[in-house]
């Protein structure tokens, strides 16, 4: 059994590989073919990157990789060696890739809109790709997990400061508006980054408390084909059990089940949440009626 296992294994961290290779080569192309022509930069180690190049002149690909290199060690020793050796294969394909397409004709040229828009959307897909597949294309998420176990803010908060600073930076060499578009494609960027990473659909968690639990669950599981499952939970003033409901479904359905919900128990209590990943069980798109 272990035999036939190996090469499974193997195949898919290879998959896995290309995968990472290919958002590099993605967000090269959004760099070279759109954003820095254009006078705008990336956010992150790219971006001071790209500074880098500008002022003194060396390869942008070089400075990519040599930037990126103590944190690839943190990644290494916070993360660990998978996440290390996809973001080695990753960032050497980002700066391999910045240097094959340098002369490479720009796709969208003088619209500002355009530019960030198109730029922003490229290089998010891109760096999505990688992230979903195990590799980081930029240091500077790593270093913001790291500052956030010693300084009292939370992760994103530190990212979006230290972005700042890079965009100051970006402002001495693309001057104001230049920083200003760099900030807006970096911003449209990480919500495609987002995306990408937990894809188009998603799932949504609703807890409801009802009065009328058994039909409820009848009714979701006749109108959506969703399984749900019960919580026995006590009032903290009434000291009164109910049964609270648990179902997850996909983001699509979500405006069908608050219509049963409403039709079922208007009164009912409803908690949702998002949710980054399903696995397991029957959970797969059913026809809503």
């Amino acid at each position: 059994m272990q035999t036939r296992q190996k090469p499974s294994g193997v195949f898919k961290k290879a998959l896995r590989g290309l995968a990472v290779i290919v958002g590099a080569l993605i967000t090269a192309y959004g760099l070279e073919a759109v954003l820095i022509p254009n006078n705008v930069s990336d956010g992150g180690i790219t971006g001071l990157s790209i500074v880098g190049s500008q002022l003194i002149g060396l390869p942008l690909g070089l400075l990519i990789a040599v930037f990126n290199i103590p944190f690839i060690f943190l990644g290494y020793k916070q993360i660990g060696k998978s996440f290390a050796v996809y973001s080695v294969l990753g960032i050497a394909s980002l700066a391999v890739g910045t240097a094959v397409m340098h002369h490479i004709s720009p796709i969208v040229e003088g619209d500002t809109l355009l530019v960030t828009v198109v730029g922003g959307i490229i290089i998010g897909f891109g760096m999505g790709l990688a992230l979903r597949n195990g590799g980081a294309l930029d240091g500077i998420d790593m270093l913001a997990v790291l500052l956030s176990r010693k300084l009292p803010f939370g992760t994103s908060d530190l990212i979006l400061f230290l972005n700042m600073f890079v965009f100051v930076v970006v402002s001495t060499v693309f001057g104001l508006q230049g920083a200003i578009l760099s900030g807006i494609a970096y911003f449209i960027a990480s919500k495609v980054i987002h995306i990408v990473e937990e894809g188009l659909s998603g799932a949504k968690t609703f807890k409801i408390i009802t009065r009328h639990p058994e039909i409820m669950v009848e009714t979701i599981r006749d109108r959506l084909g969703r399984s749900a499952t019960y919580s026995l939970v006590e009032g903290g003033y009434s000291n009164e059990q109910f049964k609270e409901i648990t179902c997850v479904i996909n983001r699509l359905e979500e405006s069908k089940m608050k219509e049963i919900i409403q039709e079922v128990d208007p009164n009912s209590f409803i908690a949702v949440y998002d949710v980054a990943e399903v696995k397991g069980g029957n959970f797969k798109k059913h026809d809503i009626h």
